[in-house]
């Protein structure tokens, strides 16, 4: 059975495209919940309008399915806390330069 922390790190293979990071690092990953049946991630994107919202919501369930392939994956993407750079890791504000 995975732990958050092994779908966290997971999740850092899923890439933001048009910021060239993973959802990881930007701090898009308010939280990680695993009951019996379910993966529940709770995550957010730099901007509502992002037109990457599908796919990167995809790319996080087929990852979170990847290591429970026997439970159900849900992805919640919310707006509230709102992102800003400071949510990401030193790392990533870095390589921005932010």
């Amino acid at each position: 059975m995975a732990t958050a922390e092994d779908i966290r790190k997971a999740l850092t293979w899923v890439v933001d495209p048009e910021i060239g990071l993973n959802i990881v690092d930007l701090g898009l990953v308010y939280g990680i919940e695993i009951t019996e049946k379910k993966v529940a991630v709770t995550m957010t994107l730099t901007t509502q309008g992002c037109p990457m919202h599908d796919s990167m919501k995809v790319a996080v369930e087929n990852t979170v399915n990847r290591l429970e392939p026997d439970k159900e994956a849900e992805i919640k993407v919310v707006w509230d806390p709102p992102w800003t750079p400071d949510k990401m890791t030193p790392q990533a504000r870095a390589y921005l330069g932010v």
